[in-house]
């Protein structure tokens, strides 16, 4: 977790358009958000590699991939995300739906 994704993850969770249809309340939005970073670990990230991804604001998201060791980012964006100019071939791209459907 870094504080961009942070930030983010506290903007989209803020729309209330996005969750009109939902049962689950601002409040109960907030909660689940705080259990979330309960269990992220903050990494710095120390130095920007611009994979120079098709939307310019995804690219922390491989930077934070690589400063974090992570060897998984997992995004319904997979399109945008893996179509970088710089490819790191130790993180693989999937959706959450694939993910869920592999097996350990």
């Amino acid at each position: 977790m870094s504080n961009a994704l942070f930030l983010e993850y506290e903007e989209v969770l803020a729309r209330d358009e996005l969750f009109a249809e939902a049962l689950i309340t601002s409040e109960d939005r907030a909660v689940l958000l705080d259990a979330f970073l309960s269990v992220c670990e903050w990494v710095s990230i120390t130095f920007l590699w611009r994979p120079n991804l098709p939307d310019e604001s995804d690219n922390h998201l491989i930077e934070l991939a690589v400063a974090g060791h992570a060897g998984l980012v997992i995004t319904g964006n997979t399109k945008d995300i893996s179509g970088g100019e710089l490819i790191f071939d130790t993180i693989r791209i999937v959706t959450p739906s694939a993910w869920l459907k592999e097996d350990d």
